[in-house]
């Protein structure tokens, strides 16, 4: 008797999670269904099924697991998302599902940059000069405590104008994704004459383009470290 067909439940939310999709879609006989956090207001689309919103916790996480008959879970969030990792963890073990873990690997440093490693948010907003003109290359969550450097003017990148009212003095926002196109970012930087990029290192091709960018332009890079449990 054939085995019935698997569904996969997908944590996505990065360019590496809508590859997968779109691959295991394609090899037919699966459902697949992506977990996204719901942070996008217009998320790209996606193959199979997509799910958005929280669960709950892991109890939430593992009665869906449960409920929805998930044979097994693929972990492809954001490196720094550690919360739904852990979750994930925990969540497969009481639902006995199978969980892989997809993590990208994190940059590296290369000749001619010019990285100042950070560990925290707060450092990276420290280390700063006063009058920096700063690429904040981060998500909308992120961001705020960067917003008591008056001293500093600020680019914000972001998906999704802001609802309400960002907090800083100095700030200008452009909306869009980041791009592996370097000379796209290249020229972004120079148009707003930065001189520090501020990003965490999250890692992947999609948004190495400001790195490069970065790079050739010999600009400091205050990259904030992945945390050690990721």
């Amino acid at each position: 008797m054939p085995s019935p067909p698997e569904r996969i439940l997908i944590l996505g939310g990065t360019a590496e999670a809508a590859k997968l999709a779109a691959e295991l879609v394609e090899q037919g006989k699966t459902t697949v269904i992506t977990a996204l956090a719901g942070r996008t207001e217009y998320p790209a689309s996606l193959a199979g099924d997509v799910r958005i919103g929280g669960f709950g916790g892991v109890d939430g996480l593992a009665a869906y697991l449960s409920t929805e008959g998930i044979t097994r879970v693929i972990d492809a969030t954001h490196p720094f998302a550690r919360q739904i990792s852990a979750n994930a963890i925990e969540a497969c073990r009481k639902a006995d599902v199978p969980l892989t873990v997809h993590l990208r690997l994190q940059w590296l440093e290369q000749p001619g940059d010019r990285w100042i490693m950070v560990e925290t948010l707060e450092a990276a907003a420290q280390t700063l000069p006063q009058g920096a003109r700063v690429f904040l290359a981060l998500g909308r969550q992120y961001i705020d405590l960067f917003a008591q450097r008056t001293d500093c003017h600020f680019v914000i990148r972001m998906v999704d104008a802001p609802s309400t009212p960002l907090p800083f003095t100095h700030a200008d926002i452009i909306l869009g994704k980041a791009a592996a196109d370097w000379e796209a970012e290249k020229a972004l930087l120079e148009g707003h004459a930065i001189t520090h990029l501020v990003t965490r290192n999250s890692g992947g091709e999609a948004s190495y383009g400001k790195i490069i960018a970065a790079r050739k332009l010999e600009l400091p890079v205050v990259m904030i470290a992945r945390p050690v449990a990721c």
